[in-house]
């Protein structure tokens, strides 16, 4: 079983204070003590007030605890225990709680009489031991047993802590990059438009050696033409 965590019954965090006469009797282990917030006890939940905690007087089981009113008039609860140990016994009362769901009161764990290396591990009933064991993620004793005449033979079990289940991540598909775009070919500079051909070829020259030209064919007409005639 994994450390109990224990805390002083005069610590006002936890709302337990003992009296001075609290270590009243070697054979019940009577403890007076003062409440005050809200505890819980297997079965019940004690408000603020005072009350006697001891043991059954029971030759067969030593392991049977009763809390009283503060005049010893009326029993409240009778719980079912098994024995816890500790390795360094204190000359206080030491009350042991367990964490329990956020809005309820603390829940007595255990109870160490001054000097004792043994002490009360009190038993829940099932329903709350399922409560208690899903808070504090610690095996929690249980037994079924509500009467005092039931408790001496009574079985005691552990209702187990929930076992953790390990959260899973929910795998998000991520979706493929996208393939990078091809850069554009470059695009070839439009041609220049032709020049249009010019309507009249331009004047290159004066038109004196046409004549000059035509005047010589004349000519060369004419000896020609003579000539053929002398013949």
């Amino acid at each position: 079983m994994k450390h109990l965590v224990l805390a002083l019954a005069s610590t006002a965090l936890l709302g337990v204070a003992l009296a001075p006469s609290a270590r009243a009797d070697e054979w019940n282990k009577k403890t007076i003590l003062t409440v005050n917030e809200e505890i819980q006890v297997p079965n019940t939940v004690l408000p603020p007030g005072k009350y006697v905690m001891k043991l059954m007087d029971s030759q067969s089981n030593r392991h049977i605890v009763q809390i009283f009113n503060a005049d010893e008039t009326h029993l409240i609860t009778t719980i079912l225990a098994i024995p816890n140990y500790r390795l360094q016994p204190t000359g206080h009362t030491v009350f042991g709680f367990w964490e329990t769901p956020p809005g309820q009161p603390k829940a007595l764990r255990a109870w160490f009489y001054p000097g004792d290396n043994f002490g009360q591990e009190f038993a829940y009933p099932k329903s709350a031991a399922v409560q208690i064991a899903a808070t504090a993620h610690q095996p929690v004793p249980t037994t079924e047993a509500t009467q005092p005449s039931e408790m001496a033979t009574a079985p005691v079990t552990t209702t187990p802590a929930p076992a953790e289940t390990p959260q899973q991540e929910t795998a998000q598909a991520t979706p493929p990059p996208a393939p990078e775009q091809p850069a554009p070919a470059p695009q070839a500079a439009p041609a220049p438009a032709p020049t249009p051909a010019p309507q009249e070829l331009p004047k290159t020259a004066s038109p004196y050696p046409l004549l000059g030209f035509a005047g010589l064919l004349s000519l060369a007409v004419f000896v020609v033409i003579r000539a053929v005639r002398t013949s």
